[in-house]
């Protein structure tokens, strides 16, 4: 049978409920506007509630998340949709849009669960847990991570056996398989579009081995390794279990290089590598930490001094683009590497090897508008009609842009873009009304 559409109306939808999102839901709401926040995560807070520090202050990110993350959840005006996609957004007039909305059934209520994890001790399932990057895993019952909002469980429908364990383990009665997909039709004044960023995925790039070499991990693969929350109880190397001496990070996998289709700088990645290094000589004060560069693109604030400091700490810096990576059997890592001050080939060898990987666009945003075009620039990234002037306003009149969806940048920017989002945001509301 099909699904009643329900209608509703709010003030302004706000697709993404990273950091950006976050804030420019909060502006809106706090103004006296009423708010639709839709995430396709189970939990908002998006990528930055997932790291352990920001750079170059090593302020803990979940310090700053979490309180934002429960200011919005508590929100009177702020309305959250978890685990839901804005299908289509269709402007009626100039005063209103109707946005198209599906929310995927978590088969829990989540009012009555009390994170209580007895579904999840129940269970008898175990997957890959993409929370933690692959590097453990989980249940089919599961919390999502332990600071997740809403702290609430859910099912993995798609690898759950339906054997009814977690249903007789739970106290409350509060897992329901009888859920279904639910339908709505919104109607809004203006749209902030906050869909974050993606990652390039070292696959691609088969010279690195990463997916075949055990220890070859990914930057944000270590982040969660470093990060309170970590899958295991210090730093070790998946491939043995063993505590790592000699780290290499390798600067620029899939940015700043035509061959892979990203060209532009990611900005972030030196830095969150640095930031990493620093996190990693507190951790292992014994270890190696090399890192192999292009440039150093320390632009921002604070950033050359927290670079130099991490060389006054002890972190290697070898200017040095990797040709090819190889495993030894003992699953220690060989690069093979250009030196450019020296001009020669070098080869050196590190036992667990992480790949910083670049930012790329989060496609498919653009395709959800109907009978008006959102326009992307030449890097797929939403375009914005006037960078200096009116940095949120997009291709369509009353669509704003917020975050890492306008190209790639830090945490403070993201939010500095996310304030003059919902500024103009309400500015055309008000001309509106």
């Amino acid at each position: 049978m099909e699904n009643t559409i329900q209608q509703l109306n709010y003030d302004a939808l706000v697709i993404g409920a990273g950091i950006a999102g976050i804030e420019s839901a909060l502006n809106l709401a706090n103004t006296g506007y009423k708010v639709l926040l839709v995430e396709k995560d189970l939990s908002v807070g998006g990528k930055m509630i997932l790291l352990s520090k920001v750079f170059p202050t090593l302020d803990c990110a979940a310090c700053i998340t979490t309180p934002k993350v429960s200011e919005i959840s508590r929100h009177p005006n702020v309305t959250i949709f978890t685990g839901s996609e804005v299908n289509s957004v269709r402007r009626l007039n100039e005063k209103e849009f109707k946005a198209t909305v599906t929310k995927q059934p978590r088969y829990v209520h989540v009012d009555d669960c009390t994170a209580c994890q007895l579904c999840e001790k129940a269970c008898p399932v175990s997957v890959k847990d993409e929370y933690q990057l692959d590097l453990i895993g989980r249940k089919a019952a599961f919390i999502p991570f332990s600071i997740c909002s809403p702290k609430a469980a859910a099912i993995d429908i798609e690898n759950c056996t339906l054997c009814g364990a977690c249903e007789r383990a739970c106290p409350t009665s509060c897992i329901d398989f009888t859920m279904e997909v639910e339908k709505y039709e919104i109607h809004v004044g203006t749209v902030i579009v906050a869909t974050g960023f993606d990652m390039f995925d070292p696959m691609n790039m088969p010279r690195y081995g990463y997916g075949t070499f055990k220890n070859v991990l990914t930057a944000r693969q270590m982040e969660r390794e470093i990060a309170p929350t970590r899958p295991y109880n210090t730093i070790l190397r998946p491939g043995d279990g063993k505590v790592p001496d000699k780290i290499a990070y390798v600067l620029c996998v899939g940015s700043r290089d035509a061959t892979v289709g990203n060209p532009i700088c990611s900005q972030i990645c030196c830095m969150y590598s640095i930031k990493q290094a620093q996190l990693l000589m507190g951790a292992l004060p014994m270890a190696d930490i090399t890192i192999y560069y292009i440039n150093i693109r320390s632009f921002g604030k604070g950033f050359e001094e927290f670079y130099q400091q991490a060389k006054g700490m002890g972190v290697n810096f070898v200017k040095g683009k990797i040709g090819k990576i190889r495993e030894k059997e003992n699953g220690n890592l060989i690069l093979r590497y250009e030196d450019i001050n020296e001009g020669k080939l070098e080869e050196a060898e590190h036992d667990l090897v992480i790949l910083s990987t670049g930012v790329l666009p989060n496609k498919g945003i653009d395709s959800i508008f109907e009978d008006e075009i959102l326009d992307l620039d030449q890097f797929n990234f939403i375009a914005q009609s006037d960078m200096l002037a009116s940095p949120a306003q997009t291709s369509i009149d009353g669509v704003f842009v917020a975050g890492t969806a306008t190209g790639p940048m830090d945490i403070p920017d993201s939010i500095l873009s996310a304030g003059a989002a919902s500024s103009e945001a309400i500015s055309y509301l008000i001309q509106h009304q």
